[in-house]
């Protein structure tokens, strides 16, 4: 049977990765590597693919999604030499899974909208966990898998945050009005002040951490995506830095000399600035 181009690019890939990994005459880095390793390299090509859709560069995301695509072939070569499983399983592993999440799709189970989807999605996730758990053995049939268990801890904190809120709000769980949300952020902003004033360091962490938690939550409330937002407003702050920097090499001189008055005037002539170019 004559392979299709995709496939025999697959096939190519993964005689690629076999060959790497050949003791005595593979690549001696990628010998040694364990899924311990890769793991931060796996994460790291995500962002890059997630950066290359953000600036729009096809080609770029090309070579992204190619490299995001190589360390899962790199996982599953590792596990397939460890005999736990391999990439045609992996492959097979999340068909099923697709087919098997979107019953109105493959078995014609008929659903409304978009939300009754998400809903029947997040249902068949759930019997999913259960089927996990009892087949684990760590959970019994009376103690069924929490709401919260498949919401990954390696997540980066503010996507989990926005995660565990959502999966709450779903049973009822959550504020029903934003204005609600405002004013348990004004009560956590007093209570990181009382903690600076303990002068306990883990105190204070943890109230800013209650702190972020809650700003997270509003803007899940009023329909802002906050990564985005934190994005925008990174953008913005090296933006207005730039601006200070450059007119003190104007006047000769250095963002090292600067003080914090002269700084400060720069940054507000740079909201000036920044207010101007976009009116």
């Amino acid at each position: 049977m004559t392979e299709t181009p995709s496939t025999s690019s697959i096939n190519d890939l993964l005689r690629v990765m076999a060959d790497l990994r050949t003791p005595e005459t593979g690549c001696p880095w990628d010998l040694e590597q364990t899924f311990e390793s890769i793991a931060p390299y796996t994460i790291e090509e995500a962002y890059e693919v997630a950066d290359a859709i953000e600036r729009g560069d096809r080609d770029d995301l090309k070579d992204e999604l190619g490299d995001l695509l190589l360390q899962v072939v790199y996982h599953a070569r590792i596990a397939e030499e460890e005999g736990s499983f391999d990439f045609a399983s992996v492959a097979r592993a999340v068909t099923d899974k697709m087919i098997r999440r979107h019953p109105h799709v493959f078995q014609k189970d008929h659903v409304g909208n978009v939300d009754a989807v998400k809903v029947k999605w997040e249902d068949i996730k759930a019997e999913e966990r259960a089927s996990k758990a009892k087949k684990r053995g760590s959970k019994s049939t009376t103690d069924p898998a929490g709401l919260l268990d498949d919401v990954t801890l390696a997540l980066p904190a503010l996507t989990r945050a926005l995660k565990l809120q959502k999966k709450a709000a779903r049973v009822g769980f959550d504020w029903n009005d934003p204005r609600a949300v405002i004013a348990k952020i004004r009560e956590e902003i007093d209570e990181v002040d009382e903690a600076l004033g303990d002068g306990n360091e883990d105190h204070v962490r943890e109230e800013i951490g209650d702190l972020l938690f809650v700003v997270t939550n509003l803007a899940r409330h009023v329909d802002v995506d906050a990564e985005q937002a934190l994005k925008d407003a990174n953008l913005k702050f090296t933006t207005r830095f730039a601006y200070i920097e450059r007119e003190l090499r104007r006047i000769g001189r250095s963002i090292e000399d600067a003080s914090l008055a002269e700084m400060d005037a720069l940054w507000n002539a740079a909201k000036v600035a920044s207010s101007d170019s976009s009116a």
